[in-house]
C-alpha cells in the first residue's frame, strides 16, 4: 500500500511538473494573478486579431468603396455608400477573371507536381531505404543552402532548351510546373514524417503480399493526410504569390497569373478597381488555409494505425 501511494505521488508530481509553466497551479489560484492573466490574454488575443485581420478587412472594405472616399478617408466605413461596380469592372474590364483562372491552373499544376515528387521521393528514402539513401538525403539537404537566385540562369536555359524534348517550354505552364517539383524542403519534410510511421504496418503489409506500389498507395498515403495537407498549403500559397519565375517564363499576357499581371496594370487602373482586383487575388489562399487548417495544425493523424 505504501509503495502504491508513493507511486501515485510520484506520478502526480511528474504530471504537475509536465503541466507547469511560468505560473504554478498555486499561483493561478490567486485572485489578482487570475485577473491579470485574463486581462493579458484578452489584450494579446485582440492584438493578434487586429494585426492578422485588419489589413485583410481594410482591403475588403476598400474593394467596394469609391476611390474618392478611399483617398480622402481611408479608415472611414463607407462615408458615401458602396461601389460594387469596382468588383465588376475588375473582373470584366481589367480581365482579372482570365488571370484568376490562369493562376488557379498554374497553382493546381504546381501542387500536383510537388505532391508527386515529395511523396514518391520521401517514400523511396524513408520506406524503401535504398543502399545509398543517406548520401542522397544529404545531397538533397545540401541543395537548400544554394540561393534560389543563383539557379535562375541555368534553370532558364534548361527550360529554353530542355533535353530530350527538342523545343522550348517558354510560355507554357510546364515551364512553371516542372521546376516547382524540385523542392528539397518538401521531400525532406515528407521523408521525416514517413520516418515516424509505424514499421509494423509496413511489415504486415509485405507479409500479406503487398508490393511497392500497393504499399505506397494503400498504406502510406492514407496514413499521411496531415503532411499532405501541410505540403498542399505550402505549395498553393507559394504558387499563388510567386512573381519572379512566372514573370521570366510566361511572357505571353494571355497566360500570365495574377501575381505577374497585377503589378503591370497598377499604374493604368483606378485605385478602387485595383483594390478589388487585389481582393479577388487574396481570396483563394485564405480559403485554402481555412479548408486545410485542421490538417495543417494537427500533429497526429496516426490514431488507429496500430492495434494491439
Amino acid at each position: 500500500m505504501e509503495a502504491k501511494a508513493r507511486g501515485k505521488r510520484t506520478r502526480a508530481a511528474a504530471e504537475s511538473d509536465a503541466d507547469r509553466g511560468i505560473l504554478s497551479t498555486a499561483d493561478r489560484r490567486r485572485p489578482h494573478v487570475r485577473v491579470v492573466g485574463t486581462i493579458l490574454n484578452v489584450i494579446l488575443g485582440v492584438s493578434l486579431v487586429v494585426v492578422g485581420l485588419l489589413p485583410l478587412l481594410w482591403l475588403l472594405k476598400s474593394a467596394v468603396t469609391p476611390t474618392a472616399d478611399t483617398l480622402a478617408h481611408p479608415m472611414a466605413l463607407f462615408p458615401n455608400g458602396f461601389a460594387w461596380s469596382n468588383v465588376t469592372r475588375a473582373w470584366n474590364d481589367v480581365q482579372v477573371g482570365n488571370y484568376f483562372f490562369n493562376t488557379i491552373w498554374m497553382a493546381a499544376g504546381e501542387w500536383a507536381v510537388q505532391l508527386l515528387v515529395a511523396t514518391t521521393g520521401g517514400f523511396a528514402l524513408s520506406v524503401l531505404k535504398p543502399r545509398y539513401g543517406k548520401i542522397i538525403s544529404a545531397l538533397v539537404l545540401a541543395t537548400l543552402f544554394v540561393p534560389a537566385v543563383v539557379l535562375l540562369v541555368p534553370l532558364y536555359l534548361t527550360i529554353l532548351h530542355p533535353p530530350l524534348i527538342g523545343h522550348s517550354l517558354i510560355n507554357t505552364f510546364w515551364a512553371v510546373w516542372l521546376p516547382a517539383g524540385a523542392s528539397a524542403f518538401n521531400v525532406l519534410l515528407v521523408m521525416r514524417f514517413f520516418d515516424s510511421l509505424p514499421r509494423e504496418v509496413f511489415e504486415a503489409a509485405k507479409t500479406d503480399g503487398a508490393g511497392t506500389f500497393r504499399l505506397f498507395w494503400s498504406i502510406v498515403l492514407p496514413m499521411s493526410k496531415p503532411i499532405l495537407g501541410v505540403v498542399s498549403v505550402f505549395a498553393i500559397n507559394a504558387a499563388w504569390a510567386d512573381f519572379l519565375w512566372p514573370n521570366l517564363v510566361l511572357t505571353d499576357i494571355g497566360i500570365q497569373p495574377l501575381s505577374v499581371r497585377l503589378p503591370q496594370i497598377q499604374g493604368s487602373t483606378d485605385l478602387g478597381v485595383y483594390l478589388a482586383a487585389l481582393t479577388i487575388a487574396s481570396l483563394i489562399p485564405v480559403v485554402i488555409f481555412l479548408i486545410f487548417q485542421r490538417t495543417f495544425l494537427r500533429g497526429g493523424g496516426l490514431g488507429g494505425a496500430v492495434k494491439g
